[in-house]
């Protein structure tokens, strides 16, 4: 019996990728013996002609099927949902922009046949990407592996191959803030690497701007570190012991031995040093706890992830 791999494909506006991106998958498939496919788009709330495109696939092929999502809840929601509705032996998730190539999809299952669990895409280069994108990212990944318990792959794509063991205990997690390859990396499992070149977009705009990087860069710290919260405490101490020692020595020499430093500071000054500097410790430490409070908002809130308008196996 042929072993199914199924392809999940997100997209939001992507109504000139769709199709190309799909006959690159089946062209690929047919010439792979020994296994057979299902591709799942997940239309993420697209407001172009993204869902009806995929609905012509979905009719001509019986192996594409669709989910389309009632409004934009973001690429790693649409990830998610893909995964949730995946049958496959194995899962592959790829863009639909073609920067991940379907080409490399045969190394991915050699990889896996080999004894990897999850093979995963490492960009190691992107035309178009921005230098200051560059940096950010660059910068990005050496913090959160210096602080998370859970180290991250650096140049890590979600154009991945993830095997059914993983995916069935990935779809018991149920954080809302997530990163998915994050929360991959955190399970564990044998992995393997496989690098690759991602080529110009061909049609439309990236979706994923700046502001969501930087959005999901911040989920991704608290989600997988402690250590900015510990961070609140630590300045905490801190402050109390350099005041404690500070004030201290400006009390010994004003009032013990009488200015003798001619420092001249007088109590209105000090206190009014004290209370601007304290202040402004307490406000930072009560944003990094607000960033935790946030997220456990968000958590026992208890709404979905995200919400199927339409669904077409």
């Amino acid at each position: 019996m042929s072993k199914i791999i199924s392809v999940i494909i997100p997209a939001y506006n992507e109504e000139k990728n769709v199709a190309l991106v799909a006959g690159e998958v089946v062209s690929v498939f047919s010439n792979i013996a020994g296994y057979d496919y299902e591709i799942i788009f997940v239309n993420d709330g697209s407001r172009d002609n993204t869902q009806s495109e995929i609905e012509k696939l979905a009719n001509a092929n019986t192996k594409i099927k669709t989910l389309e999502f009632s409004r934009n809840f973001g690429k790693e929601a649409a990830t998610t949902a893909g995964y949730h509705h995946a049958i496959g032996d194995a899962v592959i998730a790829l863009d639909a922009d073609l920067q991940h190539p379907p080409a490399l999809i045969p190394e991915f299952i050699k990889k896996w046949e080999a004894g990897a669990d999850v093979v995963i895409g490492i960009r190691s280069a992107s035309p178009g990407q921005s230098v200051i994108k560059a940096i950010c990212s660059s910068i990005f990944y050496k913090i959160i592996n210096r602080i998370s318990e859970t180290p991250i792959e650096p140049a890590a794509t979600d154009f991945r191959l993830i095997d059914r063991v993983v995916i069935d205990e990935f779809n018991k997690l149920t954080e809302h803030d997530r990163m998915s390859r994050g929360l991959i990396d955190w399970l564990g499992f044998r992995r393997d690497f496989l690098t690759f070149v991602a080529p110009e977009r061909l049609h439309g705009e990236a979706s994923y701007s700046f502001i969501k990087l930087v959005k999901m860069a911040i989920a991704s710290t608290v989600q997988h570190s402690f250590l900015p919260l510990r961070l609140a405490g630590y300045m905490g101490l801190f402050i109390t012991l350099t005041s404690f020692i500070g004030g201290t020595i400006v009390f010994i020499q004003r009032y013990i031995f009488d200015d003798m430093f001619g420092w001249n500071i007088s109590g209105t000054a000090q206190l009014a040093i004290l209370m601007i500097f304290s202040i402004g410790i307490v406000l930072m430490c009560l944003g990094l706890i607000a960033l935790y409070i946030g997220s456990i908002h968000n958590e026992v809130s208890g709404r979905p992830l995200y919400v199927v308008r339409s669904r077409k196996n």
